[in-house]
């Protein structure tokens, strides 16, 4: 658990580091979340970093276990007017421990992902850890869709990574780095020429 919380100490230092400088129009860019600009996910990020086990089964009751407004109702909470403060306040709580009842690779699941919602969009480039970002592969796979995995995204279809060991499922294979098949397998879009294999169409699909 502790390497765990390490690299997500580190990533959320890293993303940090590359968003102090950011011009304050370019804040209000589309990220890869639907409907969410990188201000609004750094603002989830935010309220992610702060949430308790106890917070999260009251909130989430108050949302009528609405997990779409769970997160709306945390977003508006945590998102400043000034960009520059809502990084500040992820900075103040960048090294907390606390999470939802979940497991703990959700944590590199939301550092990995979210991290490149944010950098994507505005052509911002990290090397993450290949072993990490594999482990938050593995833990996607093994997660349903309604929980914010990408299980049924992944069926039939064999995926391999190729800069780490990494070698699941049986059909079809896809292959590329353990972050694009990440992305794809958590419903993000990626580059033309990140994967490869007679199983690209389903997975991207």
């Amino acid at each position: 658990m502790n390497t765990i919380w390490d690299v997500v100490h580190t990533e959320r230092a890293a993303l940090i580091s590359d968003l102090e400088h950011l011009p304050a129009e370019r804040w209000a860019t589309p990220s890869l979340c639907p409907g969410w600009d990188v201000h609004d996910v750094l603002a989830h990020l935010v309220d992610d970093a702060k949430t308790t086990w106890p917070g999260f089964v009251l909130r989430l009751a108050a949302a009528r276990f609405d997990f779409d407004r769970y997160n709306s109702d945390g977003l508006a909470r945590e998102r400043r007017d000034d960009p520059g403060a809502t990084l500040a306040a992820f900075e103040a709580v960048s090294r907390r421990t606390t999470s939802a009842p979940a497991p703990k690779a959700t944590r590199l699941v939301e550092a990995f992902v979210h991290g490149e919602d944010i950098r994507r969009p505005l052509s911002l480039d990290r090397a993450y850890p290949a072993e990490h970002v594999a482990a938050a592969l593995r833990h996607q796979l093994a997660t349903g869709v309604g929980m914010g995995g990408g299980k049924e995204r992944a069926a039939g279809l064999r995926l391999i990574a190729t800069d780490t060991s990494f070698d699941a499922g049986e059909g079809q294979e896809v292959r590329g780095t353990a972050l694009a098949l990440l992305l794809a397998v958590s419903g993000r879009p990626v580059a033309a020429d990140e994967l490869t294999g007679p199983g690209l169409t389903a997975l991207t699909r």
